[in-house]
């Protein structure tokens, strides 16, 4: 069994069997010719079922034969012109490269003793990105697992700065679509049920500062303490960027944590036409990015960003075995003093690869790609009377709604979307999302590859068109 640990006497057979798994996976990518087979969970499962871990099959080929069969023939592949659904991102291949060298390598991001080279290479890289951002010679920050994590670590920052005597007096303040994590985060730090209020958006889905401006007012008349606000630059929903300058000076006239979540949009910071589009997310205490997002990375590349490296002394915990006391007076740089994990992949690797190959123009020009593409999309939805579109796209992500000619009951309509997402993902052809709006049911384009045409779109909203038709078709068939 020591065959199979990775060691100098085992560098062939390590060279071996990766280039075997590369080339399946190469094969694979160069012959798939739809985002999915359409496998449902019945058809799949008892493949999966059916293999006892408990007896190996012992050859690397054999293993890959098998894994082709439960994993890589079904996979869903958002490299894929026409995988239109969620923030997947096709990923650049320097970032896999990257990947095969720190899985290969394993250290572990917790501790200088663990990870030397990669400790100073994260740093560099979170100096890189505050300095994108704008916020300031004191900044700092550390990776995280995504942004949902980000989220929760600037929440408890700005619980802490808040210094409130009461957790249940504590406020937070995001839009009504902002992402889901701040409410969990909220739970998580053990704020009252009634500590995130929902501000209501304008017909662009941002977020509106006169409602946000009356509920700080309300909040200090009433007692209760603002913890924080978060500008959403970049809705899951609708790629909406909430007005950054004026919510900043809300938060500075208010004495109230900023925090802009950018996980989405924080392909803006590479941007080379769009960037003014965040412009005051420089003011913010706290900034989320997700790299495995809008800079092409593979999960998980995410950070956290902070205006004064200070409030990160909020996460920082002391263990004799790992990092004691003794080690910030001796000048060792322990990523564990500023993050919620410990042991912690070397993620910082894949953006400095691409970036070290590709330039930070290289993913800008990118992101630009797709953005302009969610226009053209945007203007043949809005040219189409099949479709209702909610609104312009400011990132990259176009929601809307088949509305038939004949059809007006808005249930029924629902049901027919509903369906034409099912169906489309069924058939392999394209995979898309869903969310609702005002309660009724719409389908989602997220566009993130480069490689998808206005043509794709097209095709896609024919086939949509197509399986909503054929529903309401058999469904004035059982009617009758």
């Amino acid at each position: 069994m020591r065959s199979h640990l990775l060691n100098g006497l085992t560098a062939e057979h390590y060279r071996r069997s990766v280039t075997e798994g590369v080339e399946r996976v190469a094969a694979k990518l160069a012959t798939t010719d739809r985002p999915f087979t359409g496998v449902t969970v019945d058809a799949l499962s008892p493949a999966i079922d059916a293999i006892d871990l408990d007896r190996p099959l012992g050859d690397t080929t054999a293993v890959l034969d098998e894994l082709e069969d439960v994993y890589l023939r079904d996979a869903v592949y958002f490299h894929h012109p026409r995988y239109l659904a969620h923030l997947n991102c096709p990923v650049v291949i320097p970032a896999v490269l990257a990947e095969a060298v720190l899985s290969a390598v394993n250290s572990s991001l917790d501790t200088w003793d663990q990870s030397a080279g990669g400790t100073l290479i994260e740093r560099k890289l979170i100096d890189w990105t505050a300095a994108r951002i704008g916020l300031g010679p004191a900044a700092d920050g550390v990776f995280t697992s995504g942004g949902t994590q980000s989220n929760l670590q600037a929440l408890l920052l700005a619980r802490e700065e808040a210094k409130s005597d009461s957790l249940a007096k504590l406020r937070i303040f995001a839009s009504e679509v902002s992402h889901f994590s701040v409410k969990k985060s909220a739970k998580l730090l053990g704020l009252g049920p009634d500590a995130v209020v929902a501000i209501p958006v304008d017909h662009d889905k941002r977020m509106q500062t006169v409602a946000l401006a009356r509920e700080l007012e309300r909040c200090a008349r009433d007692g209760l303490v603002p913890m924080a606000v978060v500008a959403t630059a970049g809705t899951t929903d609708f790629g909406s960027i909430d007005p950054l300058p004026e919510i900043a000076g809300l938060c500075a006239q208010y004495g109230v944590w900023m925090h802009v979540d950018a996980a989405y949009g924080c392909g803006l910071l590479a941007s080379l036409r769009y960037r003014d589009r965040i412009d005051g997310i420089e003011r913010a205490d706290s900034v989320t990015v997700d790299y495995h997002k809008s800079f092409f990375q593979p999960v998980s590349s995410s950070a956290v960003l902070v205006r004064d490296a200070a409030t990160l002394r909020h996460a920082t915990y002391h263990a004799e075995y790992l990092n004691p006391r003794r080690m910030v007076q001796e000048r060792i740089p322990n990523q564990v003093d500023k993050s919620l994990q410990t042991t912690r992949r070397f993620d910082a690797l894949k953006l400095w690869l691409t970036l070290r190959t590709m330039g930070a123009d290289g993913i800008g020009q990118l992101f630009d790609e797709v953005c302009d593409l969610a226009h053209e999309g945007w203007e043949l939805l809005a040219a189409d009377p099949r479709y209702d579109v909610v609104v312009e796209p400011s990132l990259s992500t176009l929601v809307f709604r088949y509305i038939p000619a004949a059809v007006t009951d808005p249930a029924e309509i629902d049901r027919a979307n509903l369906y034409a997402r099912k169906a489309l993902f069924a058939s392999g052809d394209a995979v898309v999302a869903g969310t609702k709006v005002a309660g009724r049911h719409y389908l989602k384009f997220t566009l993130l590859n480069p490689e998808t045409k206005a043509d794709d779109i097209a095709a896609v909203l024919d086939l949509i068109a197509g399986h909503a038709e054929q529903y309401l078709g058999e469904s004035l068939d059982r009617a009758s």
